[in-house]
């Protein structure tokens, strides 16, 4: 091949290269948008919300239903509802906010939360709940003691796993601040034999 035809050959190849390199940056940029704002995948590594999720189920997240979070930072914007009580819901673990945590909400703000005989009480009053109806609640940690009320603060999630004898969650450590909100877990779409919407 003449250095002639090397050229004519690249002249005709660079459109092509040029259509493929902006082809790949804009699906980049695409799947970044869609990561950070509207749906993020999410591996699950523990047993804490068996048997509603698995270890090794693959989940997807709403990341934009609490509000849409500006990138490397704890500041949420068009926030278009809060989380309800039994959402499971994806946060930052307020002890090491680099890791993510999934658990169900129980507890909202103001909400007098108890763990009596395995259920659990808001305000008193028996919580039910077609997610958590087969649900044992155990009596652990620190905040989660027989006989004791816990008060939900302002801007706060109390959170509890639904393998409640082998989770870690706001009996042990506390509440979720809303600003460490990722979003809502609503679909199983790994393995294919477990998927499923998720309640």
């Amino acid at each position: 091949m003449t250095e002639k035809s090397n050229i004519s050959w690249l002249e005709k190849t660079k459109p092509e290269i040029k259509e493929w390199v902006e082809t790949i940056f804009v699906a980049l940029i695409l799947a970044l948008i869609i990561r950070s704002f509207i749906v993020q995948p999410f591996k699950i590594p523990t047993g804490s919300m068996e048997e509603t999720l698995l270890v090794g189920d693959r989940i997807l997240v709403n990341r934009f239903i609490y509000g849409l979070r500006i990138p490397f930072t704890t500041k949420r914007i068009f926030k278009f509802k809060k989380p309800e009580r039994a959402d499971v819901i994806v946060f930052n673990y307020p002890e090491d906010p680099k890791r993510a945590f999934i658990k169900r909400v129980i507890g909202k703000e103001g909400d007098v939360v108890e763990i009596k005989d395995g259920k659990i009480y808001i305000n008193s009053k028996l919580f039910e709940h077609p997610a958590i109806k087969n649900i044992y609640y155990y009596n652990q940690g620190n905040l989660g003691l027989i006989n004791q009320k816990i008060v939900v603060p302002k801007d706060s999630y109390y959170v509890l796993g639904d393998n409640s004898r082998s989770s870690r969650d706001s009996r042990y450590w506390g509440f979720v601040p809303d600003k460490y909100l990722i979003g809502k877990a609503f679909l199983i779409y790994w393995p294919i034999k477990r998927i499923r919407i998720i309640k």
